[in-house]
């Protein structure tokens, strides 16, 4: 026991708790046993009674990677509290029928565990050696031919490389503590030198790491230490074994996605350069090299690679994605695990000669009408992977959706339609994307600047008007309208018997061949009026669209598709986005976060509450002061003399397009009343949208139309 006049021994308790017998998770019938238990600075003591010379019942050893959880109570069991003390061999369950103190022994047991000296492996002490003897390349072979825990071995690994806390449950479903989770590591890289298909287990031995960040630097050690060779540093038999590659495949994979320790990195980064130089002209060598410079520049990933990602890896070589231009147009571009977003849009506007352009381009994930823009910092390989995990769940679903998630290049901020050349690739790039948010909905502008639109797309495709031409479908010009509402079923009552035969009577298959013969003529002389009304639109709108096209003989294509995105920039409501944020109060005591959809228009914000029209707050953007990050997914927006905050994963896309509408110089701020919320998409009917009359009704082009 400890000597009363230790200082420590004042803060240990000593008591009569109940311990649970060994074994008594798997036999709950066991009932547990009172005993005396003392808490010294090295140990967890218990004995029979609390008298001198009384029976030692059991020691637990206290070192640095012991683990306390608790006090939790279990009331189908024994209905006391319980703290569990982990340590090496086995581990003790102390109950009280108090929960005052269970708690304090549980606070007693965790400074006496955080106030010892950390616990150092072996192989850390020999990773010190190595460092010290850096300079001396024959004392770093002694240390590997000394010392097998360095080297590559076939036979199984039973204790962790690196320290790792005893007993702790690692977080989520599937997973044993962290100590047996480590040897399961080296078992999966053991079976990776004869897998078939190695790319699904390295996907999981990765997503492992993800999940227990604390094993990252212990796989890190363990691939370097299977790739050092059986003799020490890599030599001749190991660049001659095919299976061996498969380590060094895993490691490059692995210095792509995470960022080992200070000390794990410098004896990685060590052993490295060993290779480089005991090996110069291997593909070890360049494996080595590849990864050397992936340390680099890896900051950290979201996701862990895809299996396109991890084939590319494996030959040490870039990654080619695809992204797709408004119009249909894809341009493939080679990446890298470290390319970000913002990046490979730079190339593409190069690519495409936009670089002097007043408006801005930005990447966007898409499927279907679904679209967000990407920042500018998102690493792509990312956003692949995630496709990827969105396709493998969508895979097992019986309707799956028709199209995948794809990757494109989209205008981000204020159309400027202005001065646009009708030889490069703007103005192509500008008209098909303004005509996928029309028909999107996105903008709804009023039906005369809707007519006007589809007769410029008609000329802008198929030059003039021509009656031998064919029809053109009006469903791809104008946005398909919301189907009727249809009434609810009624119930249809039950005809008598006798009706029934009279009707089978009378249906006879001369008459179904008759009427089926008269729907076939029907529907083959379709008229323009019925095309209109699959298109959203009705007889009318086909002989006004029809009509505007036949009075635009003579404009060239460039021309009507300068007029199309200028009637589109008109529109208060094109290039408008939404998200989901939420609003937080900027006054002590203000009250829980408030969920709000912000909308960001082309003249100005708006919050309105989910599923709503009116909006909360609306200001245009020349009342906008400033706009900042306040924190990782803060952003303060200075309106006047009051503040707003709002948090959102996107505060990076939203401050960006933000700032890209505050330094737009083209439209002018209303700076009187604000816009209402209608400014903003897909939130009223196209007829609520105030003011747009009256711009659109100064167009050279429109004033043609209507004539």
């Amino acid at each position: 026991m400890s000597s009363p006049a230790d200082p420590l021994s004042l803060f240990l308790p000593a008591g009569w708790l109940y311990r649970e017998p060994r074994g008594g998770g798997a036999r709950p019938w066991l009932p547990p046993r009172r005993a005396w238990f003392v808490l010294t600075r090295d140990s967890l003591d218990q004995f029979s009674s609390s008298g001198k010379g009384a029976r030692r019942l059991g020691s637990l050893v206290l070192t640095s990677l012991c683990s306390v959880t608790g006090p939790e109570r279990r009331p189908k069991e024994t209905g006391l509290w319980s703290v569990t003390v982990s340590g090496r061999k086995h581990s003790v369950r102390l109950c009280s029928p108090r929960q005052a103190e269970a708690e304090r022994w549980g606070v007693a047991l965790r400074e006496v565990i955080a106030s010892m000296a950390p616990l150092e492996t072996p192989t850390q002490l020999l990773l010190r050696d190595i460092q010290e003897s850096y300079g001396d390349p024959e004392a770093v072979a002694l240390i590997y031919r000394r010392n097998p825990i360095l080297r590559h071995t076939s036979g199984a690994l039973y204790a962790p490389l690196l320290p790792l806390p005893y007993g702790v449950s690692a977080p989520g479903p599937g997973y044993a503590p962290l100590r047996e989770e480590a040897v399961r590591l080296f078992l999966a890289l053991q079976a990776l030198e004869g897998a078939r298909r190695p790319g699904p287990l390295m996907q999981g031995v990765l997503q492992t790491c993800r999940d227990l960040p604390a094993l990252r630097d212990e796989l890190f050690l363990q691939l370097a230490k299977q790739t050092s060779g059986p003799a020490g540093p890599p030599g001749p038999p190991a660049t001659q074994d095919p299976a061996a590659l498969r380590y060094w495949q895993l490691l490059t994979c692995m210095s792509c996605t995470f960022r080992p320790g200070g000390p794990v990195r410098g004896h990685l980064l060590g052993h490295l350069e060993r290779t480089e130089q005991a090996l110069p002209d291997s593909e070890l060598a360049e494996y080595a090299r590849f990864i050397r410079k992936a340390l680099g520049r890896t900051r950290g990933r979201e996701l862990v690679p895809s299996l396109a990602e991890i084939s590319a890896l494996s030959r040490r070589q870039e990654l080619l994605c695809t992204v797709h231009c408004p119009g249909g147009g894809a341009c493939p571009v080679a990446i890298d695990s470290h390319t970000t977003a913002g990046e490979v849009a730079r190339e593409l506007v190069g690519r495409l000669g936009l670089t002097r352009s007043r408006n801005a381009f930005a990447l966007y994930e898409q499927r279907g009408p679904q679209e967000r823009a990407l920042a500018g910092g998102t690493l792509v390989a990312d956003v692949l992977t995630r496709f990827e995990n969105l396709a493998v769940e969508e895979a097992g679903l019986e309707d799956p959706p028709d199209s995948g998630w794809r990757l494109c290049l989209r205008l981000h901020g204020p159309l400027h339609p202005e001065g646009l050349s009708s030889d490069g690739h703007e103005l192509p790039f500008l008209f098909e994307q303004a005509q996928a948010l029309l028909l999107r909905g996105r903008p709804s502008p009023p039906d005369d600047t809707l007519r006007a639109q589809a007769a410029l797309r008609l000329r802008s495709l198929h030059r003039d008007f021509s009656p031998r031409a064919p029809l053109p479908r009006l469903d791809r010009l104008l946005p398909t309208s919301a189907p009727p509402r249809e009434d609810p079923l009624r119930p249809v009552p039950r005809p008598p018997r006798s009706a029934a035969l009279l009707a089978g009577a009378i249906w006879s298959p001369a008459l179904a061949k008759r009427r089926a013969e008269r729907a076939r003529r029907g529907g083959a002389g379709r008229t323009a009026g019925s095309v209109a009304r699959e298109g959203g639109g009705g007889a009318g709108t086909a002989a006004a669209v029809l009509g505007g096209w036949k009075r635009l003989r003579g404009m060239g294509r460039a021309e009507a598709m300068a007029a199309y995105l200028a009637l589109a920039a008109q529109c208060p409501g094109f290039g408008a986005a939404r998200y989901d944020v939420l609003e937080l109060s900027t006054e002590p005591g203000g009250g829980a976060p408030q969920k709000l959809c912000l909308g960001l228009g082309a003249k100005a914000m708006s919050l309105s509450r989910p599923g709503e029209t009116q909006p909360v707050h609306s200001v245009s953007y020349g009342r906008v002061a400033a706009c900042q990050l306040m924190g990782p997914h803060t952003l303060a927006l200075r309106v006047g003399e009051s503040q707003l905050l709002l948090q959102s994963p996107q505060v990076e896309e939203i401050m960006q397009l933000v700032n890209a509408y505050l330094a737009n110089p083209s439209p002018a701020r209303p700076s009187s009343s604000p816009p209402p919320c209608q400014d903003l998409p897909d939130t009223s009917p196209p007829s609520q949208h105030p003011g747009l009359d009256e711009p659109q009704g100064q167009s050279g082009c429109l004033g043609q139309l209507q004539d």
